[in-house]
């Protein structure tokens, strides 16, 4: 019997940070991959090709060939915080990056795994005027993967919100990465979504943690050494537009107009949406 395999595409998240083991990170992927095939009954082979710091630019033109020659049975695509970090960031690029991924699992007869995933100012408590303008970015993104996972019949987690968000028991001390336990419930949800469609037929991961979560003097420990480094080396690229965003933010909320912004965003992902189907039908008038 063929084995079933399973590749795993995306950021750190899916790389594993958050969840050590003794030769590097495991991560929710890893876990599921567990629990995909039945105890004897067949094999699951399990390749990551995810990379901390990826962007949808990077795994379009990196990790999708690597990853389709791998004729992947499943194959996860969770992506897309990064490009919200950069001041390069436009929903329409990435949304049409993402059409390209998720059509060329599609095509090769991939079952797709998506995820929309929480707002990275939020979960790093940024001031308010800072955080809504990333906020504003992840909430497209996570609507164009919302859109095109349905439209490529996709299993999609939404993880965007919810209980688990503000468990901080369920995050590592970085505070953007899940925890041990927070990569076991994600790999458990994702295994009763696959489970509901015939995909997973092994037992579902454990959630049960075998390590201690991170202390509170190791949160602070990491925000006072690598937490300062990460941030150092983001604000090159950008701080300097995320003050103008911010700027711009207060400027709307003291006229009282900071709808209008969100108006704006939102017409950003309807018209970047609506071009990709414009695309699929160039015979339209």
């Amino acid at each position: 019997m063929s084995p079933l395999r399973f590749v795993a595409m995306g950021d750190s998240l899916t790389e594993g940070i958050g969840d050590p083991v003794a030769d590097g990170w495991r991560g929710w992927a890893a876990l599921l991959a567990a629990g995909l095939a039945p105890p004897g009954g067949g094999d699951t082979e399990f390749h990551n090709v995810a990379v901390s710091g990826a962007q949808t630019s990077d795994v379009l033109k990196r990790q999708l060939p690597a990853a389709l020659e791998l004729r992947p049975d499943i194959i996860s695509v969770v992506v897309g915080v990064n490009d919200t970090l950069r001041c390069t960031f436009d929903i329409h690029a990435v949304a049409a990056r993402l059409d390209q991924i998720y059509a060329s699992c599609a095509q090769q007869g991939a079952l797709l795994l998506t995820a929309c995933l929480p707002d990275p100012g939020a979960m790093l408590g940024l001031p308010g005027a800072l955080a809504r303008p990333l906020a504003r970015r992840q909430r497209g993104v996570n609507a164009v993967v919302h859109a095109l996972s349905e439209r490529y019949g996709a299993v999609h987690l939404h993880a965007a919100e919810g209980d688990w968000v503000a468990d901080r028991g369920l995050w590592s001390a970085d505070r953007l990465h899940p925890g041990e336990r927070g990569h076991r419930l994600l790999a458990a949800r994702f295994h009763a979504l696959l489970a509901a469609r015939g995909a997973a037929a092994g037992r579902p991961p454990s959630r049960e943690p075998q390590l201690p979560q991170p202390t509170r003097s190791a949160s602070i420990w990491w925000l006072a050494t690598a937490g300062t480094g990460w941030v150092a080396r983001r604000c090159t690229d950008l701080l300097p537009q995320l003050l103008t965003l911010a700027a711009d933010e207060v400027r709307h909320q003291v006229r009282g107009s900071s709808a209008r912004l969100d108006l704006i965003a939102s017409h950003g992902v309807a018209t970047a949406l609506a071009a990709l189907s414009a695309a699929e039908q160039p015979d339209a008038a």
